[in-house]
C-alpha cells in the first residue's frame, strides 16, 4: 500500500533527524581521518592555474598579459591578512640574496666590523661592478661593500660579503637560522644568475624570501641598531630596476624597503616591505620568470602586481 499522502508520526520525525545527524557525523569524521597533503615549495617552469590561488584572479590575467609565470606573497603585518599565489614554488632568487648577505654579516659580527677594509684584484670583477671597479687599488669597507650590494647591486660586492660570512654554503645556514627550509644558496654571481628552470641551486619560494625580510627588517632576527642600519640601505634602493618594480606600484607617499633581483629567462624579483601612511607595514615579495632563456623583461608585470597586493591589503 502507497505511503504517499500517509502523515509523518511524531516519534518516525525524530528517527529520521537523528539518521540524518549520525550520517553527517560519519561524513565529518571520514573528512577528519585524511591526511591533508604536506605543504612544501614546488618545482613548476610553466603557468598552470592552481585551485588553492584562484581567488587572486587578477595575477593570473598578469600571468596571461605579460606570458610569464608570477609566485607572489604579501602580508599585511597589522591584520594578518594575507595573498598568495604560487607562493610555495621555487624561483631563482638573483640579486635578492644581497639584502640577506648583508644580514648575515651584521648577524655574526659587531658594528665595528663595518670598518673592516677588505682588498680584492680586477679578476674579482663583475660585470655588474659599478661601485667595486672604482676602488680596485684602494679595497673598500666591509659598510661600502654592504652599501654597493643592497644599493647598486653591485655584484663584485655581493660575492665579497659571502666570502666574508664564509661562502654560498653559510648564507643558506643563515637562512636555516631564521626558520627558512627553502631557501639554498649554492655558488657565486654570475652563476646564480642562469636561473634555469627545473634548476634548485640558488632558488627560494616567495612566501620564504619574504617572510626572511620581515624577520631582518621588521622582526628580531637583528638587534635595533643593525636592523636600522640594513633598512636604511634597502629604503635607499639606488638601482634603477627599483624605481619601476614594487615602487612604482605602491601610492606616491609610500616608503619603500626593497632589493631588486634579475636573470635570464626573464627573470624578475622584487622582495621589500612597504609603509602606507600611518598603518602597519606590508610584506611584499614578487618573482617571475619566462620560458625563454634570452626572453625579454617586463617589469610593469612586478609593478602592476604590486599596485593589485597593497590595494588589497591596504
Amino acid at each position: 500500500m502507497s505511503s504517499v499522502g500517509r502523515p509523518v508520526t511524531a516519534s518516525q520525525s525524530v528517527i529520521t533527524r537523528r539518521s540524518a545527524l549520525l550520517g553527517a557525523a560519519m561524513l565529518l569524521a571520514g573528512c577528519a581521518q585524511r591526511p591533508a597533503p604536506a605543504p612544501g615549495p614546488v618545482d613548476s617552469t610553466r603557468p598552470a592555474p592552481s585551485s588553492a590561488a584562484t581567488a587572486n584572479d587578477r595575477l593570473f590575467e598578469l600571468e596571461t598579459q605579460f606570458d610569464a609565470r608570477l609566485g607572489v606573497y604579501a602580508l599585511a603585518t597589522g591584520t594578518g591578512a594575507t595573498i598568495a599565489h604560487r607562493a610555495d614554488e621555487r624561483f631563482a632568487f638573483c640579486s635578492t640574496f644581497k639584502g640577506l648577505a648583508t644580514a648575515a654579516v651584521l648577524h655574526r659580527n659587531p658594528l665595528s666590523h663595518l670598518d673592516t677594509v677588505v682588498t680584492y684584484t680586477a679578476a674579482d670583477l663583475m660585470k655588474s661592478a659599478a661601485i667595486t671597479r672604482e676602488h680596485v687599488t684602494t679595497g673598500m669597507t666591509i659598510r661600502q661593500l654592504c652599501d654597493a650590494a643592497v644599493r647598486y647591486s653591485d655584484g663584485t660586492a655581493g660575492n665579497l660579503l659571502l666570502r666574508d660570512i664564509g661562502g654560498p654554503g653559510e648564507l643558506t645556514a643563515y637562512a636555516r637560522s631564521l626558520g627558512d627550509t627553502v631557501t639554498r644558496m649554492d655558488r657565486f654571481e654570475p652563476a646564480i644568475v642562469q636561473a634555469t628552470p627545473g634548476d634548485p641551486r640558488d632558488t627560494t619560494s616567495p612566501r620564504a624570501i619574504g617572510t626572511d625580510y620581515q624577520k631582518i627588517v621588521l622582526g628580531d632576527a637583528l638587534p635595533a641598531d643593525k636592523r636600522a642600519f640594513l633598512r636604511e640601505l634597502l629604503e635607499r634602493n639606488a638601482t634603477g630596476a627599483g624605481a619601476r618594480r614594487i615602487r612604482a606600484g605602491v601610492p606616491k607617499g609610500w616608503t619603500v624597503a626593497d632589493k631588486t633581483g634579475t636573470g635570464d629567462y626573464g627573470t624578475l624579483n622584487d622582495i621589500g616591505i612597504v609603509w602606507p601612511p600611518n598603518a602597519e607595514p606590508i610584506v611584499v615579495a614578487i618573482m617571475s620568470s619566462r620560458t625563454a632563456q634570452d626572453a625579454e623583461y617586463n617589469e610593469a608585470l612586478i609593478a602592476e602586481a604590486a599596485a593589485y597586493v597593497v590595494a588589497a591589503l591596504a
